[in-house]
């Protein structure tokens, strides 16, 4: 079962950037989910697939599945792009769409 090392993504719903600084290890998922009849609920018999662990580095992360012999992937970082906006810009002349209420 390998891991997969990744920096998330900033929410979308807040300006803040909390919980996108970390780098994150989570397993990948071993057994596959299966519906328990008498409740509808899906389960799983890998407990591994509930470990999330955050690290302050991408070196800490790297080191610590080195360590304890877990084959890991690292995912490429996500540097959102700034649009920086005024509200003036709404009503500029030059607008590439039409400005409607």
């Amino acid at each position: 079962m390998t891991a997969r090392i990744y920096r998330p993504a900033p929410n979308a719903m807040q300006s803040g950037r909390g919980k996108s600084k970390e780098w994150v290890l989570i397993h990948e998922q071993a057994a596959p989910r299966s519906i328990e009849p008498l409740m509808g609920y899906t389960s799983t018999t890998d407990t591994r697939a509930q470990i999330k662990l955050t690290f302050d580095t991408l070196e800490e992360a790297e080191s610590y599945a080195q360590r304890n012999g877990i084959p890991y992937q690292v995912m490429p970082e996500h540097r959102p792009s700034v649009k920086r906006a005024s509200y003036a810009d709404n009503f500029r002349s030059d607008r590439k769409s039409s400005w409607t209420h």
